[in-house]
């Protein structure tokens, strides 16, 4: 990898990646809400902000989400579900990163290796679900998981060499995880971004549509 753009370049995971990166000689650009006014749920914000941008880059890795938007926490129980919780995580956690893979594609290179990582969960998964609950936050990542994948399968007729894929870090100690890692292992975001961009070099146009788990092994949909 030689040139990135980190989406989300403020937050836990996104700030470590950047940081791994540019030790191991990576040019990086960086956007997030908090330095740079990038929203990811406004189009024209995405817009004007990636279209600022020139380009080429071989890697683009959108680290934009969040497990509760708004104070909402995850629902224990289809009793709890409410609409508005639901319509933000869509918002933030699907529609942000489908947003940003519309306006930047046109900053891939077409004729090279390149990477457009998305991060996901492992709680979006169908196949892996078996303990219920969190409505409003694995139905987003399950509907995000479905935009990379169809998005995948656009690019690779006219971007052959890109690996379009979603990301599950496992369980990272960050402000949105500390009440719900219910004695799941959890790593620091600096060993997060050590496996993610261990990942970024594996990753080639034979992966793209997939989702895997930061230990390189493929979750199911």
């Amino acid at each position: 990898m030689e040139n990135a753009l980190i989406i989300g370049a403020s937050g836990g995971i996104g700030s470590a990646v950047v940081a791994e990166l540019e030790a191991r000689g990576v040019s990086v650009t960086g956007l997030s809400r908090s330095k740079d006014g990038l929203d990811v749920t406004d189009e024209g914000s995405v817009e004007a902000q990636l279209g600022a941008l020139e380009g080429p880059f071989d890697l683009m890795f959108t680290a934009t989400g969040a497990l509760e938007v708004d104070g909402a926490h995850p629902e224990k129980t289809i009793r709890r579900l409410d609409p508005e919780a639901m319509l933000g995580q869509f918002r933030l956690n699907a529609i942000g990163p489908a947003l940003v893979l519309k306006h930047a594609i046109r900053l891939v290179p077409r004729r090279t290796p390149a990477v457009m990582a998305t991060l996901s969960a492992r709680v979006g998964s169908i196949g892996d679900n078996g303990l219920g609950g969190w409505y409003s936050y694995r139905t987003a990542k399950a509907a995000v998981n479905q935009v990379i994948h169809t998005a995948a399968v656009e690019f690779a007729r006219s971007h052959r060499h890109l690996a379009c894929v979603a990301l599950h870090p496992g369980t990272v100690e960050t402000r949105f995880t500390a009440d719900y890692s219910d004695h799941h292992p959890t790593v620091t975001a600096d060993v997060a971004a050590r496996r993610l961009c261990d990942l970024f070099d594996r990753l080639g146009p034979e992966h793209t549509g997939r989702f895997y788990d930061y230990a390189f092994e493929e979750i199911p949909w």
